[in-house]
């Protein structure tokens, strides 16, 4: 299945300065120089949302020699209809004779001669979705989306772990060689675990940092290509520890204008306010989503209707009830695609996907903020110093033909760092119960992860657990 994970809306237009050698915003976008070779793409989890504006980003790069697309999915009716989009896409960009578009459910028939591997997909449908939150809740551990710490992170792991290292293990016998973009939740699980279990290149790629730039630059009032600034922590809680535009500090501005907790700016975002306020930085997920990595906001009924709002402010099960409307309004979507209702091409986008491929072909220089190991390649060397070597942090990257080149932060403030620590102790655990298949490892996971842990003891989370586990064996079996 794929994962159709939450995706801002409306940063299209807007991300300007970011790499090396782009056009102006009345120009196209892209990168100077041109391939070398044809290429071959492999989209794991073709069904996902992101699959569309991925293609249009693939098929807007100038200069391609072009290559192949495989799709693989397992669900064979949107697999079609992905394959038949795709091909149109192809075929409006006047670039048939050129690509050749394919669909299998074979992935490893589909990996094979891979350059890009693009994973993102989804294990087990709509009903683990409900039983991830409704379950913890029934614990007093209220979530707002679920998918990537705290108990529904967990599981969602669970399930998702071993599908990753079972493609990643096919990918080292048929494309040594390529280059993993990984798009699935939860990421930093994902992540780790791959990271201590395979040497495939890979990067986790999301848009949290994007999306949160440009919030700092509309909330400070300053044009986002004249602010300045820097990043580094864990997925979905990286701190802007420099945030400048025209060598002042925008932090300020920022906290004056969300010192009155009833004012628009501070409402936009209640929980990321105030953790700037206490912490001294902005973070990178919204309100809602942070609030699971924390300890402070959801475990009482008056912290939550002082700080949480709706939506992806904090609002009580917003991903479990939501995401099956979302699922088939996506698939309503792309059907009124195929049939003309709606633009089969989109504007050239800022997921970092594309502009990763036209980097590493075109050896253009560029940066993205990725998802890697927390070394050097060799484990001597850390890039976030005071945070664990073996873990997984998102950091600034350079690309170029050699592919991902992390680069050095140094050490973060030492609270920042304290609080991506409490996170990483149980994404390490929940990493070994996936690559272990091991309950007591998922038990431990928990046992020290923030939300959890502030809500309930050890035997209830152990309670909690293997309820968990009860509900969802068709989906973990090998789990002891």
């Amino acid at each position: 299945m794929a994962d159709d994970a939450q995706v801002v809306a409306g940063n299209e237009d807007k991300e300007q300065g970011h790499g090396a050698h782009i056009k102006k915003a009345d120009e196209p976008r892209g990168l100077d120089g041109k391939f070398c070779r044809p290429i071959k793409v492999s989209v794991i989890g073709a069904g996902s949302f992101f699959t569309h504006s991925i293609m249009c980003d693939l098929f807007a790069i100038k200069g391609m020699q072009g290559g192949e697309v495989s799709l693989v999915d397992i669900d064979e009716k949107r697999l079609t209809t992905m394959h038949e989009l795709v091909g149109r896409i192809v075929e409006a960009r006047g670039l048939a004779d050129s690509w050749k578009v394919n669909a299998t459910m074979d992935r490893r028939e589909a990996l094979k001669g891979s350059d890009y591997i693009v994973f993102c997909v989804e294990v087990s449908g709509l009903e683990c979705v409900a039983w991830d939150n409704d379950i913890p809740l029934k614990y007093g551990i209220d979530q707002c989306i679920g998918d990537t710490i705290g108990p529904g992170g967990l599981f969602k792991a669970l399930r998702t772990v071993p599908v990753y290292l079972d493609m990643l293990k096919d990918a080292e016998e048929v494309c040594p060689d390529a280059l993993i973009l990984n798009y699935t939740n939860p990421m930093n699980i994902l992540m780790l675990a791959g990271g201590r279990t395979s040497e495939m290149e890979a990067v986790g790629l999301c848009h949290s940092i994007q999306a949160a730039s440009h919030k700092m630059a509309d909330d400070g009032g300053v044009p986002y290509e004249e602010m300045v600034w820097e990043a580094a922590g864990i997925n979905h809680m990286a701190w802007f520890t420099k945030l400048q535009h025209k060598g002042k500090d925008l932090y300020p501005i920022l906290l004056a204008k969300t010192e009155d907790e009833e004012g628009e700016i501070y409402e936009s975002d209640p929980i990321r306010y105030d953790m700037m306020k206490h912490f001294g930085a902005f973070m990178t997920e919204s309100s809602g989503h942070l609030s699971e990595y924390l300890p402070y906001y959801r475990k009482r009924k008056d912290l939550m209707e002082r700080y949480c709002r709706d939506g992806y402010r904090g609002e009580s099960r917003f991903y479990a009830s939501n995401w099956p409307t979302w699922r088939k309004e996506f698939d309503e979507q792309r059907q009124r695609v195929l049939h003309g209702e709606e633009e089969l091409l989109k504007e050239r986008s800022w997921e970092y996907a594309s502009w990763i491929i036209e980097s590493k072909e075109k050896d253009v220089p560029y940066r993205i903020y990725g998802n890697v190991m927390n070394h050097d390649g060799t484990g001597s060397g850390k890039l976030i110093t005071n945070l664990p070597t073996d873990g997984c942090v998102e950091v600034a990257c350079m690309v170029d033909h050699n592919g991902i080149n992390a680069t050095r932060y140094g050490k973060l403030p030492a609270q920042m760092a304290a609080m991506c620590a409490t996170n990483m102790h149980m994404f390490d655990l929940a990493a070994t119960a996936c690559i272990e298949k091991s309950k007591e490892a998922a038990i431990h996971a928990l046992l020290h992860d923030p939300l959890t842990m502030a809500v309930c003891s050890p035997a209830e989370i152990k309670a909690m657990t293997l309820e968990m586990f009860e509900v969802e064996k068709d989906y973990l079996q090998d789990y002891k």
